[in-house]
């Protein structure tokens, strides 16, 4: 059995892809396109995150909605999937809130009293739909958008928000994201880390490991405790 670990004071969690499936928009397919929805969907989250990391190295900022639509834009055109102007706007509204993943609301009950909070490049208003949009806004004690730095992970710019807002050591707060890329640039932060692996991803040397991975949210808390999990 693994020793019992200090409990972190406080949980920040990543949003697209931790909480919520952003691959749930083209599954629901409101717009009602054809074509490999599944490439589609793969490829417009990829270009979703490439275009944060292009915007933030050349210090042009454009929120997370105007991110999201160029990213879709793409998409469509490399896979040459037709669309109408109304699809495409509906496939953005219906990005305003993702399905949150069926471990999630569990994982947060267990980390109560815990102030748990969201850090994510989503714009306020996409943030807002997705945890209204799922009721899991009573859970958080602050949802933070890097729109108050006018930035994208993984700048320290934007993991610094968590330890300002919570008002506590960034050492003392665990940071969760199913993204291996933020996981290591909170870890090169100064977090506690855990990536939830929900893919069972090969793990990358990004050159800051996680202190622990887990496949799902709810594992996180007997992963603490020093309990074994599945998986």
């Amino acid at each position: 059995m693994k020793p019992k670990v200090l409990h972190p004071k406080a949980f920040v969690f990543d949003a697209y892809g931790t909480l919520f499936d952003v691959h749930s928009v083209l599954r629901r397919n409101d717009a009602g396109l054809t074509g490999d929805l599944q490439a589609l969907s793969q490829l417009w989250r990829r270009k979703q995150v490439e275009l944060t990391w292009f915007r933030a190295l050349m210090e042009r900022y454009e929120d997370f909605w105007s991110i999201t639509e160029m990213a879709l834009r793409f998409a469509l055109q490399q896979l040459a999937i037709p669309a109408t102007a109304p699809q495409v706007e509906r496939l953005m509204e219906a990005y305003l809130c993702p399905a949150a993943f069926d471990d999630v609301r569990l994982a947060l009950e267990a980390m109560k009293p815990a102030p748990l909070a969201i850090l994510s490049n989503g714009s306020p208003r996409m943030l807002d739909g997705a945890v209204r949009g799922n009721g899991l806004e009573s859970y958080f004690t602050a949802v933070i958008s890097v729109d108050r730095v006018k930035t994208y992970k993984p700048s320290p710019r934007v993991y610094a928000l968590g330890p300002e807002l919570l008002n506590l050591p960034a050492d003392e707060i665990l940071f969760v994201s199913s993204n291996a890329w933020d996981a290591a640039g909170a870890k090169a932060f100064g977090y506690r880390v855990c990536w939830c692996n929900r893919s069972g991803a090969e793990m990358e040397d990004w050159g800051f490991p996680p202190d622990f991975i887990v496949r799902r949210l709810d594992e996180i808390e007997a992963r603490l405790a020093g309990r074994s999990v599945i998986g």
